[in-house]
């Protein structure tokens, strides 16, 4: 059994960690699933993960690379220690900070 691992957690693995939270976490991977992968929310979730998982920590070769990025992502999720407001919290800084850097960038 073969399974996928990237460098950096990928957008498309977002519906995946539906369940790993909370009602309020379920609605926020409900809204922003359907979105395209350019989608600043989106953008916003997957640098929210590379935080939240450490993918740039993450050798290729690790236990947790092995795995897979959504095994490590939903596990990450489940793991986080603090109220899952406060998820909710960083994942609106991500957003804060995608929106600035695209701002700045056009």
């Amino acid at each position: 059994m073969y399974v996928r691992t990237e460098i950096l957690f990928p957008p498309d693995l977002i519906p995946e960690l539906r369940d790993a939270g909370g009602k309020e976490w379920r609605q926020l991977i409900d809204k922003i699933t359907p979105l395209p992968d350019t989608a600043p929310e989106r953008l916003a979730l997957a640098l929210l993960m590379v935080r939240l998982d450490g993918c740039l920590e993450c050798e290729t070769d690790s236990f947790r690379a092995m795995r897979g990025c959504a095994t490590c992502a939903v596990q990450s999720v489940h793991r986080y220690r603090r109220q899952e407001r406060e998820l909710i919290k960083q994942y609106k800084a991500a957003l804060k900070a995608v929106q600035n850097h695209l701002a700045a960038s056009s």
